[in-house]
């Protein structure tokens, strides 16, 4: 089969950055035929000692303009593939699947004032990739990036998510966005303490907003740990927000790729 013909192409990888012994951040090349939509993800493939190749799906973190390919991920103790994935170095091979998929996308959406962005641990990966895109700072009037990890460490990328504002494509649109840092195991100057579902059932994730969680204006992007995104669908659904469907257009979008 030649090159053209897989389903996949190799990349390079070209900085791989430990954040805490169990998380780590990685980037590669980009074939300069691949295209994604912000939010989306890939599967990546790494190969093993004995030839086999393992596939794992993971969230884009790069803009879609971007030159290069960066990637966020979590090493699970004894995973086949975290395990590989892990041990890799720059100059080594990564096998990156050419078709993108997944619908954390804007396009869930046909209407909204407000974008809510929740996630925890690596599931910030779609968010940082959707606020490098000029979409999203177009379409919506107030977009809120809520960012869940158990200890402060553990908060990845934000540098970026600081120096977003100085971008000059972005300058002008800045003041749109809010940040709130959560970290659930720890205190921590500037960051809420708790479960996301527990700041929405006692009201201090909108006061923290500064904004309403409510059906009329507001449209949710969640990613992150299963329970979570599940938990956080129960507690939406009783505002009366629920999912985003292509014959139904709703006020919420979730991604489970784990």
């Amino acid at each position: 089969m030649t090159a053209s013909a897989e389903k996949f192409t190799r990349q390079t990888l070209l900085d791989v950055q430990s954040l805490t012994p169990s998380l780590f951040t990685l980037r590669t090349t980009r074939d300069p035929g691949f295209r994604f939509t912000a939010g989306q993800f890939v599967r990546l493939g790494v190969t093993k000692a004995d030839g086999s190749t393992v596939w794992r799906a993971y969230s884009l973190v790069s803009s879609p303009f971007d030159e290069h390919l960066d990637f966020f991920s979590i090493v699970v103790p004894g995973g086949e593939f975290t395990s590989e994935l892990s041990r890799l170095r720059v100059g080594d091979t990564l096998m990156v699947e050419r078709q993108a998929t997944g619908f954390l996308t804007l396009n869930r959406f046909v209407d909204g004032r407000d974008l809510w962005m929740l996630g925890t641990g690596t599931g910030v990966a779609p968010f940082l990739s959707i606020l490098q895109d000029f979409e999203v700072w177009e379409k919506f009037e107030r977009i809120l990036l809520v960012y869940s990890a158990r200890e402060a460490k553990e908060l990845a990328y934000q540098a970026l998510i600081r120096e977003l504002g100085e971008r000059e494509y972005l300058a002008e649109y800045a003041h749109k966005l809010t940040y709130i840092p959560i970290v659930t195991r720890e205190q921590h100057p500037g960051a809420l303490n708790g479960r996301i579902t527990t700041l929405i059932e006692n009201g201090e994730l909108e006061r923290a907003a500064g904004v309403e969680l409510a059906p009329e204006h507001s449209r949710v992007l969640i990613c992150g740990n299963p329970q979570m995104v599940d938990d956080t669908r129960q507690l939406l659904k009783q505002r009366d927000m629920n999912l985003s469907l292509s014959r139904r257009p709703g006020q919420v979008a979730v991604e489970n790729y784990w």
